[in-house]
């Protein structure tokens, strides 16, 4: 038949074409593009399908666009703060900072991190204590509520929270709700149709075109920030749903990380949400001075130097391949890490298993439960290769593990929205905070402490006795784990 052997033609000029794209011209790293081309290779159709949705490359566009009065306050900060940082003139309220000033000047230089040293951290491993806190201070808003989360679903959660944004909507309070798209698909209008009415404005961030098919798909916002009045902030891994309280009986118990800041910080986290909004909304952000206000000396309630490290795949940088990696090459002591999901770069493994292998304490922290099971077989395939330099590893079992946390040596930390995993490193917009304080990486590495005592500890003999099927699993969960 004339018809099918052109069709085949077809299909693998296609393939070769849309191969030689992805190895000449898109700007991938070497794993993406074996994985790509071995998707293209076994299913031609459906994988050129998958590459079209999943497989496009933002990393030469430019999708935000700076306010003016923004960008200029931004850059002459951090200009005289990278000037200070390589002179040695940097006012370091701590001592202790300074031994982390090229990691923080690397943020400076290339993400636009202000160090602000007057922050205050209060941190939540639990749910119910941070929605409970979150909906307080809700309440009290009396300028604007700016507010961005990954999965919001319509439960009794997403709808009590809907109803405070709407009551303080039709309080005169200027409210924003922005979601990804992708994370929040089982909304429908219906969820915002009070609110809407009461005056408060939503977004969706890169949005399906047509029906049942995005396109960017593959390029979601995990972001989850909230900003009340420029004086409060809160950012980590905490979505808006029931599961998040505990309640799902698939889960039970959900362990994750989140932080309220208070502070100049809190002016870094609506400089991001700005830039999201206007790049997802219809009726654009004027940045007036409300949303950025002066944080006085008398209203300074902590002293904590924090950077707020920002990334995304339209970036020229890896930034928390970079952040990551100098925290890494740093420890003097132990390294503490907790994720959902592991699937290091293969320049992030190594720096593990040297850090190990140089008598550094590393422990790695994972869930023993798996809600996406490709993910979770290719994080054990990675960490087999670290048990065998001497990394520890943990599987949480008293409910599902979410946080996603770094602490280094007791005196630095990361805490916020990225996993350890290409994903995140590469895909995702995602933001952390990175604290430079020993009391807050004391009480996180208690925390850590403290969760494994939930945990079973995962050794390299009992790694060695998994079964042929599991070894399988984790072979190819492996191969594609570049673009799971």
């Amino acid at each position: 038949m004339d018809w099918v052997s052109h069709f085949l033609t077809f299909v693998f000029v296609v393939n070769i074409l849309l191969a030689l794209t992805v190895v000449f011209l898109e700007r991938r790293n070497v794993a993406a593009t074996w994985s790509w081309l071995m998707v293209l290779l076994f299913i031609p159709i459906l994988g050129f399908l998958l590459y079209v949705m999943l497989g496009q490359n933002l990393s030469r566009r430019k999708l935000y666009k700076w306010n003016k009065r923004m960008l200029e306050r931004v850059q002459n900060v951090t200009a005289e703060q990278r000037l200070q940082l390589m002179d040695g003139s940097f006012p370091y309220q701590d001592p202790m900072v300074s031994e982390y000033r090229y990691l923080i000047y690397l943020n400076v230089a290339t993400n636009d991190s202000v160090l602000t040293q007057d922050n205050d951290v209060t941190i939540f491993t639990d749910g119910v204590d941070k929605f409970d806190d979150l909906m307080t201070h809700l309440e009290a808003a009396k300028s604007h509520i700016h507010m961005q989360y990954y999965i919001v679903k319509n439960d009794t959660l997403g709808r009590r929270i809907m109803e405070i944004l709407t009551q303080k909507a039709a309080e005169g309070v200027t409210v924003r709700f922005l979601y990804d798209d992708i994370g929040s698909r089982t909304l429908k209008d219906s969820f915002f149709r009070e609110f809407i009415k009461a005056g408060g404005q939503k977004a969706a961030f890169f949005p399906s075109r047509i029906p049942f098919l995005n396109y960017r798909v593959n390029y979601r916002n995990h972001r989850k920030l909230v900003i009340i009045d420029g004086q409060i902030g809160y950012i980590g891994g905490f979505n808006i749903g029931n599961e998040y309280l505990g309640l799902d009986p698939k889960f039970g118990h959900w362990r994750d990380t989140h932080l309220r800041l208070k502070g100049s910080v809190v002016l870094a986290l609506q400089n991001r949400f700005v830039l999201d909004w206007n790049l997802a909304s219809a009726t654009p952000m004027e940045v007036v001075s409300h949303y950025f206000p002066l944080v006085k000396e008398k209203d300074v309630q902590g002293q904590v130097p924090m950077q707020i490290v920002a990334s995304g795949p339209n970036e020229t940088w890896p930034h928390f391949v970079y952040t990551f990696l100098k925290l890494i090459h740093m420890a003097k002591n132990r390294i503490l890490l907790q994720t959902p999901y592991f699937i290091p770069e293969e320049s992030m493994l190594n720096a593990l298993r040297v850090a190990a292998l140089s008598g550094i304490d590393v422990r790695i922290m994972i869930p023993l439960k798996a809600d996406h099971l490709f993910v979770h077989w290719a994080s054990l395939y990675y960490v087999g290769e670290l048990l065998r330099a001497g990394v520890k590893c943990y599987l949480y079992d008293y409910g599902f593990l979410h946080a996603k946390t770094i602490i280094v040596d007791g005196k630095v930390a990361s805490v916020g929205t990225a996993n350890f995993d290409i994903r995140s490193l590469r895909l995702n917009f995602e933001t952390n905070a990175l604290m430079f304080h020993e009391e807050t990486a004391k009480k996180l590495e208690s925390t850590f402490w403290t969760d494994m005592e939930g945990c079973m500890e995962l050794t390299l003999e009992e790694y060695e006795k998994r079964s042929l099927r599991i070894r399988f699993l984790e072979s190819i969960s492996k191969l594609i784990s570049p673009i799971l």
